[in-house]
């Protein structure tokens, strides 16, 4: 996702003032945080045919009606009622009782759109505005919303689940000493209280106008050492508007920045070693070739699935300069089953394992914590040449080509 902050406070923690705290103030993002923070948790409700007792007024004309309490904190016995209403041969529609008032006949209709797929299955996505009050204050911040097709067969565990997420945060400006991190600060399990051990502070340590997690993500339960000091929060409020943070009498490691590497940027280098226990220098083993460092795994489906485009590709332009350097996130104790896939699928190139599964040092050093991932570098300068989605499918011989190209080799 694209991710687009707009800082509004700055927190200055002046090094030579060394101040053992400071407070903070931080702005509500009502909606679309989730396009800040480039992911979200998926939470689960539980829908029932019998209609909650605290459910006063029904909207009209319900044809086949599911009911649910979304788990969402707020004073004054508010409590926030969904209805999803699927009846056969029609669109389905989502009711929330927005303002928890128990009435679902006064609130504003809320967005429920289907996406349906080549097999005729639907997912209905949407959400709602729910109103949050506590301590004479009220908030009014988005749940995004979607339900699977509870005829899918491959999802019946889901048939009666309604997925929620929080599309709400907080966001402000960091400064410490001459530096200064955007941060946002994210209600990951939507309970509607800044105050639990769920709560995260992202900040943005590279600057690189995105937030990398884990790396860039802090337990506000716990200490964290930013700019060589280590800190803690204090006196969190309901909403996440103000808090304090304060000097730590505990010793953290400093949370460093994770390495940036987009297109046009330096790949970061290592030395490891490969499965036949020898030394691998990356990118400088690879000089005056083009090569592909790929992160993978025989357990990943969606990489398995791109070996057979990546072997072509390599088998093709190999002799033009390419290459490929292969990174196992396998767990331990793998390592035939990992060769034994190398050779049957004609992997051909060097491969880095040594049975770390997510913990593996390089996917560690590189923040990769997804795959597939990869990254098309120049050996001879360690440019980002490509990655992502153009390394990926249809899209792979293309990019390796027009790599080629630039340095000379086609």
């Amino acid at each position: 996702m694209k991710q687009r902050i707009i800082p509004v406070f700055a927190l200055l923690l002046l090094p030579a003032l060394a101040p053992a705290q400071f407070d903070v103030k931080l702005e509500l993002v009502a909606k679309d945080a989730t396009s800040i923070t480039g992911y979200y948790y998926p939470l689960r409700i539980e829908l029932s045919a019998t209609r909650p007792a605290s459910l006063k007024k029904l909207p009209p004309k319900l044809a086949a009606p599911r009911y649910a309490v979304l788990p969402v904190a707020s004073e004054g016995g508010r409590k926030f009622h969904v209805i999803v209403d699927e009846p056969a041969g029609a669109d389905a529609v989502l009711y929330v009782d927005t303002n928890g008032d128990g009435d679902l006949a006064n609130d504003a209709p809320t967005e429920w759109k289907p996406s349906r797929d080549a097999k005729g299955l639907t997912t209905w996505m949407g959400g709602a505005t729910v109103s949050l009050a506590a301590d004479g204050k009220t908030i009014d911040v988005r749940l995004g919303m979607y339900r699977f097709d509870p005829t899918d067969p491959s999802r019946q565990q889901l048939k009666n689940t309604l997925l929620y997420y929080r599309d709400y945060a907080r966001q402000g400006t960091l400064v410490v000493g001459d530096r200064s991190y955007r941060v946002l600060l994210v209600d990951e399990k939507a309970t509607g209280d800044f105050r639990t051990a769920d709560v995260a502070m992202l900040v943005d340590l590279n600057a690189d106008g995105r937030f990398t997690t884990p790396r860039e993500s802090i337990s506000t339960a716990e200490p964290f050492n930013v700019g060589g000091t280590t800190w803690e929060i204090a006196d969190m409020s309901r909403f996440g508007d103000s808090f304090r943070v304060v000097k730590s009498a505990k010793t953290t490691a400093e949370i460093l920045p994770p390495p940036d590497h987009a297109v046009g940027k330096t790949i970061t280098a290592f030395t490891a070693a490969d499965m036949d226990g020898k030394a691998v220098r990356f990118p400088a083993d690879f000089a005056g070739k083009v090569v592909m460092l790929d992160f993978w795994a025989t357990w990943c489906g969606p990489c398995m699935s791109e070996v057979p485009g990546l072997v072509a590709a390599w088998a093709k332009y190999q002799a033009k300069g390419f290459e490929v350097l292969g990174i196992s996130l396998d767990q331990s104790g793998q390592a035939d089953a990992v060769r034994k896939v190398l050779k049957d699928k004609g992997m051909g190139w060097r491969q880095v394992y040594d049975g770390g599964y997510w913990k593996a040092a390089i996917a560690q050093l590189y923040v990769v914590d997804s795959i597939p991932a990869a990254f098309l570098v120049d050996g001879d300068t360690g440019e980002i040449l490509a990655l992502g989605g153009s390394l990926r499918g249809n899209a792979l011989a293309g990019s390796v080509e027009q790599a080629l190209k630039k340095k000379g080799k086609l």
